[in-house]
């Protein structure tokens, strides 16, 4: 699902436990194609936006040799200067607690989860393109 800049919404659920920075390639990889200009549609993103989390210089290289820039900033360094950019994340991180079964987790089945969560994502896009 997209926004509607045609940015990918991509999510998934982990246990609490799993660090961010090991879930950072897979969701790269899970980018749909996005459809616009005519001919090839693009596979993978331009950039991308992370928090301190996913502050990790393999990851850095491997999404470099990929050619996509990112905006990561470093960990233990003062405030990295992502608001004009990251509060596109906040916001629909927010959005998606207005649904009471994905602000605190009550199924035990990740699939079932899941299942929420891309509801969630469906309606956050028909919400905000109505």
């Amino acid at each position: 699902m997209t926004d509607a800049q045609g940015v990918p919404l991509v999510a998934t659920v982990t246990a609490a436990n799993v660090p961010d920075v090991q879930q950072l390639l897979p969701l790269v990889v899970n980018v749909p194609a996005i459809r616009g200009k005519r001919g090839r549609p693009r596979c993978r993103p331009d950039q991308v936006v992370a928090d301190k989390a996913y502050d990790c210089q393999p990851a850095r290289d491997l999404l470099r040799w990929l050619g996509i820039d990112t905006f990561i900033p470093k960990r233990r360094t003062q405030p990295h200067g992502l608001g004009r950019v990251r509060w596109v994340v906040e916001r629909t991180l927010s959005w998606f607690h207005q649904f009471r079964r994905l602000r605190t987790r009550y199924d035990r089945r990740a699939e079932v989860h899941e299942a929420f969560l891309q509801l969630g994502c469906a309606l956050i896009c028909w919400n905000f393109l109505r």
